[in-house]
């Protein structure tokens, strides 16, 4: 029986999905290959650095749809989603040093920080329009 787990992750406004196999380490997003997704070498190193900081890489075939937000944000989505299945693919009772791991690397943490919103009679969120005493 092949084990798929389906997993969530959110980075401001980008919501990623993960299905993570056992395989040989493909990485599929929204139907593109990894290398043809992320052209940086930054961005696909962090969307993998929860199967590096274990020792995983290779280990499982990810297939991940994401959308809104940019491509950090899609990045660092899909990074707290595959960190997350594979702290529930691995339970503690078998191996308790999965999630102290990752949690001491901050992959299990969402980042709360959004845009502020504009305001009426602002120009953006924080600035204000020009003030004239008379």
């Amino acid at each position: 029986m092949v084990t798929v787990i389906n997993k969530s992750g959110r980075r401001k406004t980008a919501i990623a999905r993960v299905y993570v196999t056992p395989g040989g380490g493909a990485v599929s997003i929204n139907k593109r290959t990894f290398e043809n997704y992320f052209k940086t070498d930054v961005l696909r190193s962090k969307v993998l650095e929860a199967f590096q900081a274990l020792n995983l890489v290779g280990q499982y075939d990810v297939k991940v749809n994401v959308k809104g937000g940019g491509t950090t944000g899609q990045a660092e989505a899909i990074r707290l989603a595959i960190a997350k299945a594979l702290v529930s693919l691995y339970p503690a009772e078998e191996n308790p040093e999965v999630r102290p791991t990752l949690k001491k690397l901050g992959l299990l943490t969402r980042d709360p920080r959004m845009v502020e919103r504009k305001k009426f009679g602002q120009r953006k969120a924080r600035k204000r329009f020009q003030f004239s005493k008379r």
